[in-house]
């Protein structure tokens, strides 16, 4: 088998071929599946190696100390043909991963072979092919949890071991420092825990990231935002607890925290990093200082991590073990999600090349994880996995629109008066004629009355259901956060009303099933959500211009979608849903249009904190379209440019300012238009034709339901590392 060593004295790393361990009793053999490489430790480990003799002492103190204890006791030609001896043999690296049991030694009687299984350990959770396993350092994956996401198991312990010793509770603020890989896990534990976040990094893009993930706020430590922050939060008072998970010499972190920890409040050291206490600072509060070992209690035991003996949970409620179970029940609950934190998924053929680029800084990343290889040699091979999507069922009863006198104006109520609602829709249908804007709900009585002021709704009320049951009324937009969309549809539909959504429709696929679940017992799918790009007179006339086709189409579609502000709530992804679960499906649903059907699978890759993400969806003609959706690309670039090509044609969108097609002739819209187009009026319109007649919705629900099945699948994809096949149930 192989296996990644590193010579300490010179540096080098290989892939070693090396004997199978054999499989000895209280343990399991395990055949890796995936690896992490923590960038933390596994590198200053590899960056050590690298150093001359003098950097190597000079790191490492605490050994220069034990040999000079050695020197003392041996003589010095003893101790240096030791030292020399021990630096000059490999050693391995890793200590993470995830795997299949390939053999259960005797006394083992919790995992049977071919078992889903998480590990830990620097003896034990290697870098190699096959590892044997005591059993208080391997736990069984939660079902539902992908393999790659199970080997954090160890470093999700070494974070909760930490949080654990800083004694959080609710309502209380806390203090992260150094936003690495630790870092951010200990800042989704935290806020899993009832504790507001601010986070401290000099890296803007690891600092934004923790604030997708829970922080409240975060920034540089030079910054007087995170101070601002911290005394906003605490009312001046200073954060409860500080967590040092930095690494370096610098003495920076121990100094900010005592700054900015509260009176009697407590530090914890998770990291490796320089600890000067300034004696004056750390005297006056009488700061609490605390050290997090490891995993847990059971770290260095050889009793109980070799042996098997477990401490009674009387005494130690959270050992190495249960802090590993523990991790991995909340990552397969989805509190905490280390998806975002996979920068990088190399082969494990290319362990040597992966470190070198991290070494060398050409790989930036929070995780990388090294994924092993396939069936040809007996390794874990995730298999394609499957999305239903939902088949729309209609009650038997037949759904009729209530009876709209002749020549009344349609009567709409909003729900939600956010920015796109005051800003995309409400200015469109303000001053139409043959509309009547009757009620704005809103949670807050005063941006009801402002919505009321500004627009001219008749009423204004924080009481949803004095709309829903107001017959009147003839449509419901909804245009609250996210998270409140599928229960808010799902309730219109209920009430017989005609029902506008703003996307997405639903944040996962229970949501999407209880809207359906409403269609079925009503019989209302009087259901629009707003996909407006493929009304846009542009791109309409655009494809009018391409025609018909024969053959399949590519289709290129770059989405420049840039980067969020400070405090938006599209970063609250815990509660609100991923950005592109938020807005994907206007650019799946546009592409399907201009296809003409709906995707049948489903590839997606991200970079670096599934910021840039590549979405590449393939029809049932054979057409494929890739979806670029990027968030650091600069803001004077256009925001969405889109090609497709079939047939010796070739239709291109710039932006929704041109539009252009290429074949025997070549077409090119007639003017710019005065501002972009991108089709909301013209899909109010098709709206409003559809209440007032009670006609056929603009866009059938099956196709509403197959893009945000696709959409939905974005998600399942990354966390697979596989296409996500889009499965039509009946």
């Amino acid at each position: 088998m192989k296996q990644v060593v590193q010579n300490y004295k010179s540096g080098e790393l290989a892939l070693l071929d090396v004997p199978v361990p054999g499989c000895k009793p209280g343990g399991v053999l395990v055949r890796s599946a995936y690896s992490l490489i923590s960038t933390g430790t596994e590198m200053m480990k590899v960056s050590e190696a690298g150093m001359s003799m003098v950097g190597k002492a000079r790191s490492r103190p605490d050994q220069v100390a034990k040999v000079m204890q050695s020197v003392a006791t041996n003589g010095l030609p003893a101790t240096y043909r030791k030292v020399m001896g021990k630096l000059d043999s490999y050693t391995p690296l890793g200590y993470s991963l995830c795997g299949i049991v390939e053999q259960v030694g005797p006394g083992v009687d919790d995992v049977a072979v071919g078992d889903l299984v998480a590990c830990a350990g620097n003896e034990h959770a290697l870098h190699a092919e096959l590892n044997w396993v005591p059993k208080n350092l391997y736990v069984p994956v939660p079902e539902g949890l992908a393999p790659q996401h199970a080997a954090f198991g160890t470093v999700g312990s070494i974070a909760m071991q930490g949080v654990r010793q800083g004694e959080p509770q609710l309502g209380e603020v806390a203090l992260v420092i150094g936003l690495g890989l630790i870092g951010q896990l200990v800042v989704q534990l935290l806020d899993a825990a009832g504790v507001r976040v601010v986070g401290v990094d000099p890296d803007p893009t690891r600092c934004e990231l923790a604030e997708r993930l829970g922080a409240a706020a975060c920034g540089d430590p030079e910054s007087a935002a995170v101070e601002a922050a911290v005394a906003e939060l605490t009312g001046g008072h200073g954060v409860d607890q500080v967590y040092l998970a930095a690494g370096g010499g610098s003495n920076g972190p121990v100094e900010l925290a005592a700054k900015l920890c509260r009176d009697r409040g407590r530090v914890v050291d998770i990291g490796k990093c320089r600890l000067d206490l300034p004696w004056n600072a750390y005297y006056e509060k009488e700061l609490d200082v605390r050290f997090s070992r490891s995993y847990g209690p059971g770290r260095y035991d050889p009793e109980y991590e070799l042996e098997g003996r477990d401490y009674p949970i009387g005494y130690v409620r959270w050992t190495e073990r249960r802090n590993l179970a523990c991790f991995l029940d909340l990552a397969a609950r989805g509190r905490v999600d280390v998806g975002p934190l996979v920068s990088h998924v190399a082969d494990f053929d290319d362990a040597v090349k992966t470190y070198q680029s991290l070494k060398d800084g050409d790989l930036k990343a929070v995780a990388v994880l090294f994924q092993y290889p396939g069936q040809t040699d007996g390794a874990v091979e995730a298999e394609a996995p499957e999305v239903a999507v939902p088949e729309v069922k209609r009650s038997t009863r037949t759904f009729t629109p209530p009876r709209r006198p002749a020549g009344a104006p349609v009567r709409l109520a909003f729900v939600g008066a956010g920015n796109y609602a005051t800003s995309m829709l409400l200015p469109h249908l303000a001053e139409r004629e043959g509309v009547a804007l009757s009620t704005v709900v809103t949670t807050t009585a005063l941006s009801a009355a402002n919505a009321q002021r500004k627009f001219g709704f008749a009423k204004a009320t924080t009481d949803l259901d004095a709309v829903l049951g107001d017959d009147s009324v003839d449509a419901v937009f909804v245009v609250t956060r996210h998270s409140s969309h599928a229960e808010l549809t799902r309730k219109a539909l209920l009430a017989g009303k005609t029902v506008f959504v703003e996307k997405p429709l639903a944040l996962d696929e229970a949501e999407l099933a209880g809207v359906l679940a409403a269609v079925e017992e009503s019989g209302n799918d009087r259901l629009q959500v707003g996909f407006n790009r493929r009304f846009a007179p542009l791109l309409q006339e655009a494809k009018k211009e391409f025609g018909l086709r024969t053959g399949p189409a590519n289709v290129r579609y770059l989405v420049n979608a840039g980067r969020l502000g400070h405090g938006s709530w599209y970063l609250q992804q815990g509660s609100e849903g991923s950005r592109f679960v938020g807005e994907g499906g206007h650019f799946i649903d546009t592409v399907s249009w201009l296809l003409g059907a709906d995707p049948a699978s489903v590839y997606s890759i991200a970079t670096s904190g599934n910021e840039d993400l590549q979405v590449v969806l393939r029809y049932p003609d054979g057409s494929n379209a890739t979806i670029s959706y990027v968030t650091t690309g600069p803001s004077g670039f256009p925001k969405e440019t889109l090609d497709m090509v079939a047939d010796g044609r070739a239709l291109r969108l710039d932006d929704f300012v041109r539009a252009s097609v290429y074949g025997r002739k070549r077409w090119v819209s007639s003017r710019l238009p005065k501002a972009r187009d991108k089709g909301q009026q013209a899909e109010l319109d098709a709206f409003l034709k559809a209440v007032r007649t009670g006609g056929a919705m603009p866009v059938p629900l099956e196709s509403l339901v197959a893009t945000t099945a696709a959409t939905l699948a974005v998600q399942s994809g990354l966390a697979a590392g596989a296409p996500v096949t889009l499965a039509r149930t009946s």
